[in-house]
């Protein structure tokens, strides 16, 4: 009677553990018969993954029943309750029933409680694109699991690429392991360059010409990520991992700090070094502008995941953005 509650907002991640069961319990002669896959959305879906749990499996192996997209962990009328804590602890021991869902369960509930009683519960969850260091340690773990071989450089470069996005990992991972097979050592930032998708790197620029107030180079940068369909969210999730970055670092430097290992975990930097460069980077612009502008950054975030045009959206806030560090470009 394995049962699973998994959530979180790393969709692939969390779809990659779920086929993981599938192709380690579920016999592929009989999958159209031991494999369920029910819409949390549909009436009475858990009661009909009940009932499945209850059948006994056909041919060989075990079966597999998914609700996707549960609210189980969010809301569970009294009847529905009282049906789960009678029948989940009859579930057949070859019945693996899995719910899914992209929220965090309430803990508050009665139907969470029953789940941590019987079920593995587990979080899908992107990393923050600020925890650079957490980004790139799984970078590391990925290529080292795909068997693809690189320079510390180059893991860099790849996690500054694909951020905090675990398909584009994947996906771009599947290119490197090809060309491996004709390289005889690691690949280097050349590789990654040459391969990878490094809108990021963009993005980046994107970061660079508004702190220093370029607004005509920002706003081009970033009509060129857009009709290149870079996700809007995305090139907002970079701009708030550098421009956070930058303050903490503003801000430390300003205090009198000096430990540059300090100063790189609280502004999660895996390489102490990088604060050298940084320091020059934010030389010019004052703690003030970095953090007026943080918060710019988030009304775009907000305006963005409410529904407002994106590429308007993202240009008027740029200038906006652009103007708080105006004296900069003039002083330039």
């Amino acid at each position: 009677m394995p049962i699973y509650f998994f959530w979180g907002d790393d969709d692939f991640a969390l779809k990659q553990a779920i086929q993981e069961i599938k192709d380690k319990v579920v016999d592929p002669d009989w999958l159209s018969f031991n494999y369920d896959k029910i819409s949390g959305e549909q009436p009475g879906a858990i009661i009909t993954a009940l009932n499945q749990g209850m059948s006994p499996v056909f041919g060989s192996g075990d079966r597999l029943i998914w609700i996707e997209d549960t609210t189980i962990g969010q809301q569970c009328p009294q009847d529905l309750l009282s049906k789960l804590e009678i029948i989940i602890p009859q579930i057949l021991p070859q019945s693996h029933l899995l719910f899914s869902s992209s929220k965090k369960p309430d803990g508050r509930l009665k139907s969470t409680k029953l789940l941590q009683k019987y079920a593995t519960i587990q979080e899908f969850s992107l990393i923050p694109p600020w925890k650079t260091d957490e980004i790139l340690q799984r970078v590391k773990q990925a290529a080292q699991q795909k068997g693809v071989k690189l320079t510390p450089q180059a893991q860099e470069l790849l996690a500054v690429a694909v951020g905090n996005q675990t398909r584009e990992l994947d996906n771009e991972l599947a290119k490197l392991a090809l060309y491996q097979h004709s390289q005889t050592g690691p690949l280097d930032q050349e590789a990654i360059a040459l391969l990878v998708n490094t809108s990021s790197q963009n993005s980046l620029q994107l970061a660079e010409a508004i702190r220093t107030g370029a607004q005509s180079q920002a706003l081009k940068l970033v009509t060129d990520l857009v009709n290149r369909n870079e996700a809007p969210l995305k090139i907002v999730a970079t701009l708030v991992g550098q421009f956070r970055t930058w303050t903490i670092v503003k801000v430390m430097l300003e205090k009198g700090e000096t430990d540059q290992q300090l100063i790189a975990n609280l502004a999660g930097i895996a390489n102490p070094k990088r604060i050298y460069f940084l320091r020059q980077e934010i030389n010019n612009c004052s703690t003030s502008q970095l953090l007026e502008a943080l918060p710019i950054l988030l009304q775009l975030e907000f305006k963005l995941k409410q529904g407002y045009e994106p590429l308007a959206t993202l240009k008027s806030r740029i200038i906006q953005l652009c103007n708080v560090f105006h004296n900069i470009a003039i002083d330039r």
